[in-house]
């Protein structure tokens, strides 16, 4: 498969498993709830393409978020299966899915934040470029968990799937301290590999 086609091969993959979650989810407005990033999301990447591609290792992040999303979305994140097996398996006190979510919520942003601020920013490749996208990063799960709250005013308990807290009190704070571990990762792990994939971008332009 030509590297050109990643991004559209990519967006079908995305598209499919969003309309398979859609089929018979556990709540229908949690589902749409869950899902709305992707649904938000994906006309902006397409509308964006042509004017500002991004690497393919970021376009094949945010379709792995965006299959962790819907997933949680057909079966709402404290019901998912996989959840179930290691809430089993570590011998966990609650289904463990929502904090794959919000690791992935600080780890799949991190590179995108970082690849739209190397050459649009005066920060370049400085010191100062890894805080701000973990800034970034921490405002986004701020703003998120904002918009679940919201949720939860505005619906009442229609919202409870969607906020997921499954009784823990502190689960705001594990949410938004994933992120930051999830975002501080993937400047570590996959800082250099990030590199390469944003200098093949360069070279096909």
């Amino acid at each position: 498969m030509k590297r050109e086609y990643v991004p559209a091969v990519l967006l079908v993959l995305a598209l499919a498993a969003l309309g398979v979650s859609a089929i018979g989810p556990n709540d229908r407005l949690t589902w749409l709830l869950e899902v709305s990033p992707v649904l938000a999301g994906a006309p902006i990447l397409v509308f964006t393409y042509r004017r500002f591609p991004l690497s393919h290792l970021v376009y094949t992040l945010l379709f792995l978020h965006s299959v962790i999303l819907v997933v949680g979305g057909h079966y709402t994140y404290a019901e998912v299966p996989l959840g179930f097996w290691a809430q089993d398996f570590f011998d966990l006190s609650r289904n463990p899915y929502d904090r794959l979510g919000h690791f992935a919520q600080g780890f799949v942003p991190a590179l995108l934040a970082r690849e739209i601020l190397t050459p649009w920013s005066p920060l370049g490749d400085s010191r100062w470029l890894p805080f701000l996208v973990v800034c970034i990063c921490l405002a986004f799960s701020a703003v998120y968990e904002l918009f679940e709250w919201g949720s939860a005013l505005v619906l009442g308990r229609s919202a409870s799937q969607f906020l997921g807290t499954q009784g823990d009190v502190w689960d705001t704070q594990w949410d938004m301290f994933l992120a930051l571990i999830g975002a501080t990762l993937a400047l570590i792990v996959l800082g250099k590999a990030h590199d390469k994939s944003m200098a093949k971008l360069t070279n096909r332009s």
